[in-house]
């Protein structure tokens, strides 16, 4: 005879509590490693490896390149963002495991496809990858860490973002009703 155990998802945190933890992280980043949070660096860290793998000459003379390249004694995949972003990932997993949330599944509205509801979301990362190179930085980097300086240009670009989004909310909200 075998003893099943129901697993049921726990509760989702406190969103004040997660946003006092996040914090911390920053402050613990600032202090550990002398730079704040953000996410696009990995990718183009890793970009810069495939595009040096295919061309190195041309990776060689890019200036957007040589920035991750640096003087080319380090791989651009020893970056601490890199890291950053990975354990992101793994953390993520693990949490999502220990509250028993990790499913298959595509969370979408009633009035869309599984299919539209992926092409929207590739769009939308696709657009969201765009805008961080033109921005100079992802909305990690912008929004946590260039508004914990104060940074004026950090403070504009997530007014845009929020924004953007419910403007963009008007078009695709029948998606979810």
């Amino acid at each position: 005879m075998s003893l099943q155990v129901e697993k049921h998802p726990q509760p989702y945190w406190n969103p004040y509590v997660a946003g006092i933890g996040l914090g911390l992280v920053l402050l613990a980043s600032f202090v550990v490693m002398g730079r704040g949070l953000g996410a696009s660096g990995a990718f183009s860290s890793l970009v810069t490896v495939g595009v040096q793998a295919v061309a190195p000459i041309h990776v060689a003379h890019n200036e957007f390149y040589s920035e991750y390249i640096g003087d080319g004694t380090k791989s651009p995949l020893k970056d601490w963002l890199v890291f950053e972003v990975l354990g992101v990932f793994v953390g993520g997993f693990i949490s999502g495991s220990l509250a028993h949330r990790v499913t298959k599944v595509v969370e979408k509205g009633p009035n869309i496809s599984t299919r539209g509801r992926l092409l929207f979301a590739f769009a939308g990362g696709g657009l969201m990858g765009i805008g961080a190179k033109l921005a100079r930085g992802c909305t990690s980097g912008q929004a946590l860490t260039g508004g914990a300086l104060f940074n004026v240009g950090s403070w504009a670009f997530m007014m845009m973002v929020f924004g953007g989004a419910y403007a963009m909310a008007y078009f695709v909200r029948r998606q979810w009703q």
